[in-house]
Formats: C-alpha cells, sequence, structure tokens
C-alpha cells in the first residue's frame, strides 16, 4: 500500500499550492492509501497518469493550470472531506501505434486524443479505415483527430467533434479544417473499433501524428484502438464528476 502521494508541475503556482497542501495533509495522510494528489494542468495530469500507468494509483487533481478540466478546483479548508467523498472514474487510453518513413513502428497511449496532422504547408491527403471498411478513402485536409469521451471535450471540441458521454462505449473522428471533400463531418465509431490511418502522399504531404502531447514526425501509417487492459482511476470531488462536467459542455453546445 502506497501512502497519500503528491506530484506537483514546476511552476510556482502549482509549488506553492503543493508547500500549502504538505503541512495540510501532515494530520491525515496515513488515512489514505494508494491516492496521488496531482498539482497542474490538464497537460501535467495526461503526463502523470502515463508515467504511473502501471501502479495501482488513484489520481486527485488539483487544477493550478487554466481550464482544468481533468481536475478538482483547490479547497485548502476542504482538502480533507473532499478526498474523504470523492468518486472515482475508470478511463481506458487510446494505442497509437505508428509506422514512420523509415518503417521504424512507435507505440504510445493518449488519454485524450490521438490528433494527425499535416506537417508542412501542404495539406495532408489521408485515407481511414475502421477495421476493415474505408470510412473514407481520401481526405484532403489540416488532418484529424480521434478521440476517447475523456477527449471529446478538449481538441475535439474546439474542431467541433462531437461531445461524447463518459458511458457511450464510443470515439470520435473529426476532421481538421476540411479542404475535400468540402462538407465531411466527424464520425462516431464503437470504441470496439480499429482504426487505421494511412499518409496517401507521404513524400509531397508529410504528417505528423500526436498522442497527447507525444509527437511522431512523417508518419506513413497509424493504428489506433482503446486499450481496455488499461485503467486509469480519477478522482473528482462529488458535486464535479467527470460526467457532471461533460454534461454541462454537452447543455452548453446544445443551447448554443
Amino acid at each position: 500500500m502506497t501512502k497519500l502521494l503528491v506530484i506537483s508541475d514546476k511552476n510556482s503556482k502549482s509549488l506553492k499550492l503543493r508547500n500549502s497542501i504538505l503541512k495540510k495533509i501532515k494530520n491525515f495522510k496515513n488515512e489514505f492509501k494508494n491516492i496521488a494528489i496531482v498539482i497542474g494542468g490538464d497537460g501535467f495530469m495526461l503526463q502523470t497518469l502515463k508515467k504511473n500507468n502501471n501502479k495501482k494509483l488513484r489520481f486527485y487533481g488539483i487544477n493550478s493550470g487554466n481550464y482544468g478540466f481533468l481536475m478538482n478546483k483547490f479547497s485548502l479548508e476542504n482538502l480533507y472531506k473532499n478526498l474523504k467523498s470523492s468518486k472515482v472514474i475508470s478511463i481506458s487510453p487510446l494505442e497509437m501505434i505508428v509506422k514512420n518513413k523509415k518503417d521504424i513502428l512507435k507505440k504510445y497511449l493518449a488519454i485524450n486524443e490521438v490528433s494527425i496532422l499535416r506537417q508542412s504547408r501542404q495539406t495532408a491527403s489521408i485515407s481511414i479505415k475502421k477495421d476493415s471498411n474505408y470510412i473514407i478513402k481520401k481526405l484532403v485536409s489540416d488532418g484529424v483527430l480521434v478521440s476517447t469521451p475523456a477527449g471529446s471535450t478538449a481538441y475535439n471540441l474546439s474542431v467541433h467533434g462531437p461531445i461524447l458521454s463518459l458511458n457511450s462505449k464510443k470515439l470520435s473522428i473529426a476532421p481538421i479544417s476540411t479542404f475535400s471533400p468540402r462538407r465531411w463531418n466527424a464520425k462516431i465509431v464503437s470504441d470496439k473499433s480499429k482504426i487505421v490511418i494511412k499518409n496517401l502522399n507521404p513524400s509531397k504531404r508529410p504528417i505528423m501524428a500526436v498522442a497527447d502531447n507525444i509527437e511522431i514526425r512523417n508518419a506513413k501509417v497509424v493504428s489506433i484502438k482503446s486499450n481496455k487492459k488499461i485503467k486509469f482511476n480519477l478522482l473528482y470531488d462529488k458535486n464535479r464528476s467527470l460526467q457532471k462536467k461533460i454534461k454541462i459542455e454537452q447543455l452548453k453546445r446544445e443551447t448554443k
């Protein structure tokens, strides 16, 4: 069993919160086992989850960044109560396998999304398959996103992809700045699907594949699927669960 941990980003705001929290938890840290308090923004939380994916930890995020969708609001006074009453949400990542121009395979996890992006001034020219069937044989665009439900309110929302409920068992495939076909819209597919994205012109139109914040350049073929064997356990304050945050974003879109 692991005692209550505190993991912090290195910026001054996060380190200041860390010092306050370390003092606060002295009296009760032995009450909580296998919990890591993570101080930072969404990006830092994603890094921390992937660095610790082999440890049986539950992660309670405290936002010291900008948006902090994956995080909880900081309250030093209510920290004990919030930890005690927090609810766990389990999410599975995407597994991205990239074959680059040298035919080298690289594998990474993505909790929010896999982004396929043009690498030069030339637009990307790609095909997209779901299992053995084409979703589209040729898409000319700035790229495409494959997003999990947890990530559907992040970059996916910015490119007008659909917001997915956490228990939907779906993935979103959303184009970025489509050139041809002009009105090709986002698709929703089962999270059991294997999605294969191929660069149709790698010499003239290079692309990169990005798993959350890890970038692989000169991608030829990108294979994406959910890895259900991996579960990340996130803790949320009783009245601010991840499901509620996603629902709020869905309602905002519907009322626009």
